[in-house]
């Protein structure tokens, strides 16, 4: 049984067009990602879907029990794949995350989805400190451009910002085409 799992971040509809919180580069993303979880599936693996839910009326984005809140098409949760709810930037917060990959014997994680500079980097992060071998796929991920003051900081530079720490001295790194390249049997690490 494989020790290793795919952990699929807020990839829901209000960051794809028409939602309410679009990102720059999600269409490819997610293409990216599902083609990591598409493998993970042919193979056996696990792959655990993360959702972020704001509750109240005033949510900017992913608001309780609307459309824009569901996981996008492109990488839908299967029939027994987990799908865990958060109201955090950090998947392990106050959610049973931990729990499900620690009954599971999971011990390496690949992580792919959004926001790069917020809930993935949160998790991975928290992954790490945790213990877990941790992998972000930098091109199976997505943001948007931000400001600090006065400066736009163009989502390609967010997004770099956030995987160049993160790949300092936090997760490994690696593009959908390495991950697919190495990933040869459930127990090889990839």
């Amino acid at each position: 049984m494989s020790t290793r799992a795919i952990l699929s971040i807020d990839l829901q509809n209000d960051y794809f067009a028409g939602g309410k919180w679009p990102l720059s580069g999600i269409d490819a993303a997610a293409l990216n990602a599902a083609a990591v979880i598409g493998r993970a599936r042919t193979t056996g693996e696990r792959v655990i879907h993360i959702r972020h839910e704001f509750a109240g009326p005033d949510a900017p984005f992913f608001l309780a029990g609307s459309d824009g809140a569901a996981i996008h098409p492109s990488v839908a949760p299967r029939p027994g794949e987990t799908v865990i709810v958060k109201h955090h930037a950090n998947s392990f917060r106050d959610t049973g995350l931990k729990e499900v990959l620690d009954r599971a014997g999971i011990t390496d994680l690949i992580i792919v989805g959004a926001m790069s500079h917020m809930c993935v980097e949160a998790a991975a992060r928290a992954a790490v400190d945790l213990g877990y071998r941790t992998t972000g796929v930098h091109d199976a991920a997505a943001t948007r451009d931000l400001t600090c003051g006065e400066t736009l900081v163009p989502a390609a530079l967010v997004h770099a910002a956030a995987m160049a720490a993160l790949g300092f001295a936090y997760a490994a790194l690696a593009s959908t085409a390495e991950i697919l390249a190495r990933w040869e049997a459930p127990d090889d690490r990839g």
